[in-house]
């Protein structure tokens, strides 16, 4: 029975039963016509989620870093200079991701735990009259410290410094569970993923690509077969695929969508919200802090939590998971043995992150933490409580 319990990880989340059963179809014929009606309304409506109305959107079998990568080789090319921050290890991963393509990667190093840094970014495009910078690339939530981006700062930095660079984003753990405007934030490309906000397995990137994205990659050199643009485009707009594509997924996908929307999206936002809430009530009554410097970096769906020192945060998510198992997010590069990570998102009721603040207090008191049996339950049911009349 112990697969009924709910995880705690920032992804692959939890998947509903509406889901699982979605994607639980049978093959069907890719090239016959009646799958034009399955794929293409599935892209129309997730230009909703993105909030864009002119974005070109694809779907690749991979997982988000596959994004990242269609990203990179479909609109720039080797030696081109790249601006991005590093201010956790999805961030650090992208570096390394265009470091391996060539790029010029010019890298501001930020404290982990911050967000993207607009002010520099404004200052070093400032610089670069020439314009040899051709992306400024930023992480809308960084699932590895919990902090969420302003990203519409970023693209005021790049407009107040009259600079042409495009803007791509990770979203990968924010879209269909945090606000996301690509077309009023002025984002060329981003990138998500199936297993996040869209509580599906693991399998699909999902990259939405703006008019301006889609011109630059006339002049892209960088090596691409699998995530082409072109390609792909050319076979969506007739309703079909230019390879195999991932039908049980995108059977989940549109049942994903329709859950969302018969939601809402607001609402969605809004009870993500609340339930991070809740969470952070419970991380302050154990006297613990977050890994995000101040309460507007705060993510509504991953909270990482630094552990008291003289503990390891590896043995407190192996023993929840070896003796209540309970899996809960480890630490990650700078936060290694230092924090740990209670996900939130997609498929996430109070009553299911009561139970995740239940088990790792249990945890945390098996390994004799300063901790107060329940004080963490007991913020959390207080705050849901006062708040469920609103939801």
């Amino acid at each position: 029975m112990s697969d009924q319990n709910p995880v705690f990880i920032p992804g692959p989340t939890n998947i509903p039963d509406q889901l699982r059963r979605a994607m639980n179809t049978q093959t069907i014929d890719h090239r016959a016509p009646d799958f034009v009606g399955v794929l293409k309304p599935v892209l129309e409506d997730l230009k909703k989620v993105f909030k864009t109305e002119t974005g070109e959107m694809f779907i690749f079998p991979s997982s988000g870093t596959g994004g990242w990568e269609a990203a990179v080789t479909n609109t720039l090319s080797p030696g081109d200079k790249v601006l991005v921050a590093r201010y956790g290890m999805f961030s650090h991963r992208w570096i390394d991701l265009c470091q391996r393509h060539g790029l010029d990667v010019e890298v501001i190093e930020c404290n982990w735990g911050s967000g993207a840094p607009a002010d520099r970014f404004e200052s070093r495009l400032a610089e670069d009259t020439g314009h040899s910078i051709k992306a400024v690339l930023a992480t809308h939530n960084e699932t590895a410290t919990g902090v969420r981006s302003d990203i519409s700062a970023v693209r005021r930095a790049i407009d107040a410094s009259n600079h042409p660079a495009m803007l791509y984003v990770d979203c990968v753990s924010s879209l269909a569970s945090i606000d996301f405007r690509m077309d009023e934030w002025g984002v060329d490309i981003a990138l998500s993923g199936s297993q996040k906000g869209f509580m599906l397995a693991t399998g699909m990137a999902i990259v939405a690509v703006s008019e301006k994205a889609m011109e630059a990659t006339k002049q892209a050199r960088c090596p691409r077969c699998f995530f082409d643009f072109g390609e792909m485009l050319a076979a969506t707009k007739k309703g079909g695929y230019p390879y195999t594509p991932p039908i049980q997924l995108i059977h989940g996908l549109r049942a994903s969508l329709d859950m969302l929307f018969a939601e809402g999206l607001d609402h969605v936002f809004a009870r993500h919200h609340r339930i991070a809430e809740g969470i952070r009530r419970a991380v302050a009554a154990w006297e613990m802090r977050l890994c995000a410097e101040s309460p507007d970096l705060y993510s509504d769906t991953v909270s990482a939590i630094y552990v008291p020192e003289g503990f390891n945060s590896d043995e407190l998510t192996n023993h929840a998971y070896n003796t209540y198992r309970v899996s809960f997010g480890i630490g990650l590069g700078e936060m290694a043995g230092k924090a740990f990570r209670i996900g939130h998102l997609g498929s996430m009721t109070d009553v299911m992150a009561l139970s995740g603040v239940a088990a790792i207090e249990m945890a945390m008191k098996d390994l004799n933490y300063p901790i107060e049996l329940g004080i963490g339950v007991a913020a959390a049911q207080r705050y849901y409580r006062e708040t469920v009349k609103s939801v």
